[in-house]
C-alpha cells in the first residue's frame, strides 16, 4: 500500500500541487469487484481546498489516472454501518450516496479518522459521522510523539515552518564562527547546548532579582480586594433602598392603571349617551309636526316631510348590544311608536278625504267634455296628490297596512271615477261614428236610424263594381269613389271621418294612461322599493305588505313593481278594453273595410306604447286590442274570398269585367293608401295573396261556366285587368302574380286570335291541315300533288272558293263577333284585331311555303296578296 501511495503522489497529486494523505482500496457495493482508489489529498497552496478524489488504474496499462473528485465541503455524512463490529462497508453522501466495500476495515477506520481530522482542521464543518467508533474522533497525538499514517504527515507539514532572511544570517554567522560546525556536527551541537544553558540560568537569575516586584504586585491585589469588599458593602444598601422604592412605584403604577380604566369607562359611557341623544331624540318642532302639523299648505306638509324622516330614522336606529333594557329608550321607543300610529292615522284620513274632494271637483267638469271627443285631464289632481308622494312612501315602510288601504281607496274611487269618464266618452265617439245623435236612454246610440248605415256589410267586392269604369281608372279619385261601391253609399268623407275618430279615440287614451301610470308609480313610490311576485298581488289589485328576501334580485324587484302597477291599472281602466272592442265590432259593422284603418292605427299605436315601456298596461292593453282588430282583418278578407266564390253570372249577356276583378282594384288602392308606410304591411302582404289567388281560381271558374263569352275572351279581359292593376300599383309582394296574370292574358289572347281566324278560310284551313297530315304520315312534299284528296285540282278548286271580296266579307263579319265578345272597358278591340291581321299574315306565310314545297313550278297561288289584307285589316277598322 505504501509503493501505491508514493506512486499516486509522484504520478497524480505532486504535477497538480497536491499531497496525498490517506488512500483506501475499496470497490462498489454490490456491482462487480472493480478496484479503485479513495484518496484524501490537501493542496500545498493556500487557502488549502480539501479533496476526496477516486483514483482508478487504467486499462491500457500500469498506470493510474484521476476518474473523479469531491471537495470535502459537499459532504453531508459519513456511514460506517457499525461501529462495534468490523464492516469493511461504508457510505459518503456528496450529491447522492456513494456505497463502498474497502478492502480491510482497517483501511476503512484510518480514511474515516482522516476525514474526521481534515474536517475539524480546514472546514470547522458539522459533518455528521454515524456508526462511527468515538476512538477514530479523536483529536491529533501531541506533537513531541510520532505521527499516525493519517495524520503525521499533516502534522509534520503544519510545524513547519520556513526560515526569514534575518534567522538565515544568525545560522550562517553561527556557522562561520565554528568553523567545524559542518565537518564536526556533534561538536557544533554540544557547543549550542552549553549556550543554551548559560542563557536559561541567567533567565532564572532575573526571575529571582524580580521577587520584590512581585511582593509589591501582591499587595496591591490585597488593597484592591478589599476596596472591591466596600464597593459591595455600599452596592447592597443601595439596592435595599431601591428595593423600597420599586415597591411604591408598582403601587403607583396600579393607582394609575386603575384611574385610567375608570376614564376609559367613563369616556365609553359618555359616548354610548352621546349616541343615544344624537339619534333617539325628536326635535319638539318635529314632534308637534306629527301630531298636529297642517297637511294642507304646503310648508305643512313640508314640515310634516322632514318629522316624518326624522322620525323613521330615530326607529331604525340600529342599537347597541343592551341598548334596549334601558328604560329611557324604552320610553322613547314607546313615543315614537305612538308619533308613528298618530300621524299615520291622520295623513291616512286627510289622504282619504282628498281623494274625495278632488274626485267631486273633477265630475263637476265632465259635463264639459260630453259634446267634444275629448277626456279630462287629471294632471290637477295628480300635482295636488304628488306633494304627499314622500309621505306615502314613509307610509309604506312604517304602516304597510294603511298604505295598503290607501291604496284600495285610490283605485276604487279612481276605476268609478274613469269608469264614467271613459263610458261617456266612448258613447260620443260611437254617435260621431255612426253619424245619428243621441235619442235617449232607450236607443242610446241611434244605430238604426233613417242614415240606415249600419245595415249590412258595406265591403262587399261584389258591390264594388257598380263604380263606373272611368272613376275605376282616375287614381285621385279612388278613395272618394270607394263610397259609390257600398251597399249603404258610403263615401271617402264617412271613412275618412272614421278614421280621424278612431285615431283621436287612441290619441285620447294613450296619455291618459300613461300620465295614471306614471302617477301611480311617483305617487305609490312602485319604483324603488320591493315589492311581491306577482302571484301574491290581491284581486283588488293592491299589494299586501312582504319584506323580499335577502338574496332576491334587483332587477326581479323591478320588474314585479311592474307587474303590480299593471294590476292597479287593470283594475281602473277596466273598461277600455271592453269600450275599445265595442267601437271596433260597431266600425266593422258599418264597414268592414275600416278594419284596415283600425289595424294601421292600432298597429302605431301599440309600437308606440312598446317603445315607450314594453310591459305597460296601455302596451299589454293596446295589443290584445289588436288581435281582435287582426281578427276582423282576416274576417274581411275570408269574406271578400267567400263572395269571390258565390258570385254568379247572367247566361244572357257577355261577362265583360268580373265584379270582384274590379273589387279586387279598389281594394288594393284603398290599402295601398291606408298602409302607405304602415308597421304592419306584412299582414296586408298575406291578404293581397289569398285574395289574388281567389281571384284567380274563381276568373277560371267563372270563364269555364260562361256560355255566352267565350272563355279565353273572359280569361283575356279579366286576366289582362289584373295586370294593368298590378303594374299600376306596383305592389311587390305580387310580382310573381303580375307575370302570371300577363302570361294567362297573353296565352287566351293567342288562343282566341288563332281559334277565331280558323273560320273565314275554313275549307283552305281545312286543306292545308290534311296536307300537313299527309307529310307527316311520311309522304314527301313534293308527292303529296300526287294524292288524289290533295292534287293541283283539288287546290285550285278550294283557293278559287277565297277570292278576296270573299275573304274581306268574312274578315267584317269576324270584326263584328270579337266586337260583340269583347267588352268595351277594356278596350282590347284594337289589340285583338292587330293580332289576328299578324296571325292572318302569319298563316297566309305559311299556306304560300307549303305550296311552293308541296306543289313546285305549278304556279299556283292565293287570289289575295298580304298588301290587299292589310288593307282588308285597316279598311274594317276604319269603318267601324
Amino acid at each position: 500500500m505504501t509503493a501505491i501511495k508514493h506512486a499516486l503522489q509522484r504520478d497524480i497529486f505532486t504535477p497538480n500541487d497536491e499531497r496525498l494523505l490517506s488512500i483506501v482500496n475499496v470497490c462498489k457495493a454490490g456491482k462487480k469487484k472493480k478496484n479503485c482508489f479513495l484518496c484524501a489529498t490537501v493542496t500545498t497552496e493556500r487557502p488549502v481546498q480539501v479533496r476526496v478524489v477516486k483514483v482508478k488504474k487504467s486499462d491500457k496499462g500500469d498506470f493510474y489516472k484521476r476518474q473523479m473528485a469531491w471537495e470535502l465541503r459537499d459532504l453531508a455524512e459519513v456511514d460506517a454501518k457499525d461501529a462495534s463490529k468490523e464492516n469493511p462497508e461504508f457510505d459518503l453522501h456528496f450529491e447522492k450516496v456513494y456505497r463502498w466495500v474497502a478492502s480491510s476495515t482497517a483501511e476503512k477506520n484510518s480514511f474515516i479518522s482522516c476525514i474526521w481530522k481534515l474536517n475539524q482542521r480546514y472546514l470547522r464543518k458539522k459533518v455528521e459521522f454515524v456508526n462511527v467508533s468515538s476512538q477514530l474522533l479523536e483529536e491529533s497525538v501531541p506533537s513531541g510523539e510520532s505521527q499516525s499514517v493519517a495524520g503525521g504527515d499533516e502534522d509534520a507539514l503544519d510545524d513547519y515552518q520556513e526560515l526569514n532572511a534575518r534567522e538565515e544570517q544568525d545560522i550562517e554567522g553561527m556557522m562561520e564562527v565554528c568553523e567545524y560546525a559542518i565537518s564536526n556536527a556533534e561538536a557544533f551541537a554540544e557547543k549550542l547546548s552549553r549556550e543554551l544553558q548559560v542563557l536559561d540560568g541567567a533567565n532564572i537569575q532575573s526571575i529571582m532579582a524580580s521577587e520584590k516586584q512581585v511582593n509589591i504586585l501582591m499587595q496591591l491585589l490585597d488593597e484592591a480586594l478589599s476596596e472591591v469588599d466596600t464597593i459591595e458593602g455600599k452596592l447592597s444598601s443601595y439596592e435595599e433602598m431601591l428595593q423600597s422604592v420599586k415597591e411604591q412605584m408598582d403601587q403607583i403604577s396600579q393607582s394609575n392603571r386603575l384611574i385610567q380604566i375608570s376614564n376609559t369607562n367613563n369616556g365609553k359611557l359618555l359616548d354610548e349617551i352621546q349616541f343615544l341623544v344624537n339619534y333617539m331624540d325628536l326635535s319638539k318642532g318635529h314632534i308637534r309636526a306629527l301630531q298636529d302639523g297642517d297637511l294642507s299648505s304646503p310648508k305643512g306638509i313640508e314640515a310634516c316631510i322632514n318629522a316624518s324622516e326624522a322620525l323613521l330614522q330615530c326607529m331604525n336606529v340600529a342599537l347597541r348590544p343592551g341598548h334596549e333594557k334601558l328604560m329611557a329608550v324604552k320610553q322613547q321607543q314607546h313615543l315614537f311608536t305612538e308619533l308613528r300610529d298618530t300621524f299615520a292615522r291622520r295623513l291616512t284620513n286627510h289622504l282619504n278625504n282628498v281623494f274625495v274632494h278632488q274626485g267631486h271637483d273633477q265630475s263637476s267638469t265632465l259635463s264639459q267634455h260630453t259634446a267634444e271627443l275629448t277626456l279630462p285631464k287629471h294632471s290637477p289632481l295628480h300635482r295636488d296628490l304628488l306633494r304627499y308622494a314622500k309621505l306615502m312612501e314613509w307610509l309604506k315602510n312604517t304602516q304597510r297596512e294603511k298604505y295598503d288601504g290607501l291604496s284600495r281607496t285610490y283605485v276604487d274611487y279612481m276605476t268609478r271615477l274613469y269608469e264614467r269618464e271613459i263610458k261617456d266618452f266612448f258613447e260620443v265617439a260611437k254617435i260621431k261614428m255612426a253619424g245619428t245623435t243621441k235619442e235617449g236612454k232607450g236607443n242610446k246610440f241611434g244605430l238604426h236610424g233613417s242614415s240606415g248605415k249600419l245595415t249590412g256589410s258595406t265591403s262587399s267586392l261584389n258591390k264594388l263594381a257598380v263604380q263606373s269604369s272611368s272613376s275605376r281608372r282616375s287614381q285621385s279619385s279612388s278613395l272618394l269613389d270607394m263610397g259609390n261601391m257600398s251597399a249603404s253609399d258610403l263615401d271617402v268623407a264617412d271613412r275618412t271621418k272614421f278614421d280621424k275618430i278612431f285615431e283621436q279615440v287612441l290619441s285620447e287614451l294613450e296619455p291618459l294612461c300613461l300620465a295614471e301610470q306614471d302617477f301611480i308609480s311617483k305617487f305609490f313610490k312602485l319604483q324603488q322599493h320591493s315589492t311581491l311576485a306577482q302571484g301574491e298581488v290581491e284581486s283588488d289589485g293592491v299589494v299586501p305588505s312582504r319584506q323580499p328576501p335577502p338574496g332576491e334580485h334587483r332587477h326581479s324587484m323591478s320588474l314585479t313593481e311592474k307587474d303590480m302597477v299593471r294590476l292597479m291599472m287593470n283594475k281602473i281602466f277596466q273598461s277600455i278594453e271592453t269600450e275599445l272592442n265595442s267601437l271596433i265590432a260597431l266600425g266593422d259593422k258599418i264597414d268592414s273595410f275600416h278594419s284596415l284603418y283600425m289595424l294601421v292605427k292600432m298597429s302605431h299605436h301599440v309600437w308606440t306604447a312598446q317603445n315607450v315601456d314594453p310591459a305597460s298596461y296601455l302596451s299589454t292593453t293596446l295589443g290584445n286590442v289588436l288581435v281582435t282588430v287582426k281578427r276582423n282583418f282576416d274576417k274581411c278578407i275570408s269574406g271578400q274570398i267567400r263572395q269571390m266564390e258565390e258570385v254568379k253570372i247572367s247566361k244572357k249577356s257577355k261577362v265583360g269585367i268580373l265584379p270582384f276583378v274590379t273589387g279586387f282594384e279598389e281594394f288594393a288602392e284603398l290599402a295601398e293608401t291606408i298602409f302607405r308606410n304602415a308597421e304592419r304591411r306584412g299582414d296586408l302582404d298575406k291578404a293581397y295573396v289569398k285574395l289574388i289567388r281567389a281571384v284567380f281560381m274563381n276568373v277560371e271558374k267563372v270563364a269555364n261556366e260562361s256560355q255566352k263569352t267565350p272563355r279565353d275572351v273572359v280569361m283575356m279581359e279579366n286576366f289582362h285587368h289584373i295586370f294593368s292593376t298590378q303594374s299600376r300599383l306596383k305592389i311587390s309582394c305580387l310580382e310573381t302574380e303580375r307575370r302570371e296574370a300577363k302570361h294567362k292574358y297573353t296565352d287566351h289572347l293567342q288562343s282566341y286570335v288563332i281559334n277565331s281566324l280558323g273560320q273565314p278560310l275554313e275549307k283552305l284551313n281545312h286543306f292545308f291541315e290534311g296536307v300537313e297530315a299527309r307529310v307527316a304520315q311520311g309522304v314527301r312534299e313534293e308527292e303529296v300533288s300526287y294524292q288524289l284528296a290533295f292534287n293541283k285540282q283539288e287546290l285550285r278548286k278550294v283557293i278559287k272558293e277565297y277570292p278576296g271580296k270573299e275573304v274581306k266579307k268574312g274578315l267584317d263579319n269576324l270584326y263584328k263577333k270579337v266586337d260583340k265578345h269583347l267588352c268595351e272597358e277594356e278596350s282590347l278591340l284594337q289589340v285583338v284585331w292587330h293580332s289576328m291581321q299578324d296571325e292572318f299574315i302569319r298563316q297566309y306565310k305559311h299556306f304560300e311555303g307549303l305550296i311552293g314545297r308541296c306543289y313546285p313550278g305549278s304556279g299556283i297561288t292565293m287570289e289575295f296578296t298580304i298588301g290587299d289584307m292589310l288593307e282588308y285589316f285597316s279598311s274594317i277598322a276604319q269603318s267601324h
